[in-house]
């Protein structure tokens, strides 16, 4: 009899192999001794490396400050902050103190060096406004926590990785540890504490999450950790650690409900103020809403709506679960007006907008009133420029090719000459080239007009000059000879 065929084994189990097998972080890992020396190398600070911070910081500050987007994520792609983070939650993975208190004293460092330099910036910058995206660093939640847990996890994975990818720039941006650190630089530049502590506690709650997403994949990963000698000692460590996490996090839970709450009341009051005040027949020009005191602020035009209208709507903010809201109407027509100023509102709009442009009006103006000036002044040279030439000619007919134009001669640095060029089949003697000389410069009213003459043989050309405001050109006519020039 042949033997009984060896039992298949279960689907379930297959399945479950080919799942571990896809999402296993063990496959692809880095030796241990290749992850060691990569962590340990980003933590220091030295070199160049405190320059591409500062570099970085003023980069993202500048972002900051002129509220623009790419220049902030531009500057966080250089940002070496990372290191010491990573440095830091690798240390505690591994029980290695030393390398935790390193990494603590480079991340003090790079904290410093970033708040000095952007403190620096927002001290002399003359955009002392805080913009939109300066002013989102300041309120920590619950989802900057989870943005830096879930960050730190793939930023840690991917530093353990043989083939290391784009990880690193991607958690960097994702996590933003380099804008918080500059808008707490703006508080202490104008001395606001509150926007200081929102944007440093930011900054905490990524410093601390992306250690601990560091701790939790080394721990997982069972890289080789140093041992405690006493388990109470070691027991005391983890229980250190928990509360670190707790008592940054917890904070963020409450500032996450805060924030919860004001997007439900701001939602609640503007579908409130848009079907009430809809149903009144008024438009709505302004809703001004204070989710913090519960404050709804509406200004009305259009027909005025009475007291009794008025407190019957605000009668209805707890049926739309707006309880504890106050509500202020501010109307724009007067008592006894039933119709609006359409002619007025117009009025108003039209001088807004010639206010508004007027300073675009006035500049073109004036660039049109230089251009016409410098029309004039050119159209003026050319006939001087041609009055001269017909006089030359006609006292000294031996010459032609006459050229007058503007040149920069090195001695007189920028400034422009006039010159007059010409060939002669005989040059003047020197007393008549000193008397030509004078009538140049007086005739062209400047002390420093230069007289360039160039004796020629053959045929001169006598057909009407050309004026030209560059450096004259040698006719194609013109023969090697001698060459006369006059200051």
């Amino acid at each position: 009899m042949s033997a009984p065929d060896s039992p298949l084994p279960p689907a379930s189990s297959s399945l479950g192999a080919a799942i571990a097998h896809r999402f296993s972080l063990l496959e692809d890992k880095a030796d241990d001794a290749e992850i060691d020396r990569s962590i340990r190398a980003g933590i220091e600070l030295r070199g160049a490396t405190p320059w591409i911070l500062m570099l970085a910081i003023l980069i993202a500050s500048i972002g900051l400050n002129i509220n623009s987007n790419a220049v902030i994520i531009g500057a966080m792609l250089v940002s070496p902050l990372m290191g010491p983070i990573v440095g830091l939650g690798y240390g505690v993975g591994i029980f290695d103190f030393f390398l935790v208190r390193r990494s603590l004293a480079n991340l003090a460092i790079a904290a410093a060096i970033s708040l000095l330099t952007s403190t620096l910036y927002f001290m002399i910058t003359p955009l002392d406004e805080a913009q939109s995206e300066l002013l989102a660093r300041t309120t920590p939640s619950l989802w900057d926590v989870l943005i830096a847990l879930a960050g730190g996890l793939a930023g840690i994975i991917g530093l353990t990785r043989r083939e290391k990818s784009n990880v690193i720039p991607g958690v960097a941006i994702a996590t933003a540890l380099m804008p918080p650190l500059c808008t707490a630089g703006y508080g202490l530049a104008n001395g606001d504490w509150s926007v200081f502590g929102g944007a440093f506690y930011l900054f905490s709650i990524n410093c601390v999450f992306i250690a601990f997403a560091a701790v939790v994949v080394i721990e997982f990963l069972r890289l080789p950790h140093r041992k405690f000698v006493d388990p109470v000692r070691e027991r005391h460590v983890k229980r250190a650690l928990i509360a670190i996490v707790l008592v940054t996090g917890l904070p963020s839970i409450y500032l996450a409900v805060r924030l919860v709450d004001n997007e439900v009341f701001s939602s609640r009051a503007r579908d409130f103020v848009r079907k009430e005040f809809k149903a009144a027949k008024v438009h709505v020009l302004e809703t001004r809403l204070t989710p913090r005191t519960h404050e709804i602020e509406v200004t009305l035009i259009g027909q005025r709506l009475s007291s009794d209208k008025i407190r019957a709507i605000e009668s209805r903010l707890a049926l739309a679960g707006l309880h504890g809201a106050r509500l202020s109407v501010h109307q724009a027509q007067a008592e006894d007006t039933n119709k609006i100023d359409v002619g007025s509102l117009k009025a108003d709009i039209l001088a807004d907008i010639v206010r508004s442009n007027q300073q675009v009006v006035e500049d073109k103006e004036a660039t049109i009133a230089l251009l016409r000036g410098q029309v004039r002044a050119q159209q003026g040279w050319v006939d001087q420029a041609d009055a001269v030439t017909r006089e030359f000619e006609v006292q000294y007919p031996q010459c032609g090719n006459v050229l007058i134009g503007m040149a920069a001669p090195p001695d007189q640095g920028a400034d422009l000459i006039p010159f007059l060029s010409a060939d002669c089949r005989k040059l003047p003697k020197a007393t008549e080239l000193n008397r030509i000389n004078a009538w140049l410069k007086v005739r062209m009213m400047n002390p420093n007009a230069r007289l360039v003459l160039a004796g020629v043989r053959g045929k001169i050309d006598r057909r009407p000059p050309p004026v030209s405001t560059l450096a004259p050109t040698v006719s194609s006519q013109a023969q090697p000879g001698v060459a006369a020039t006059l200051p």
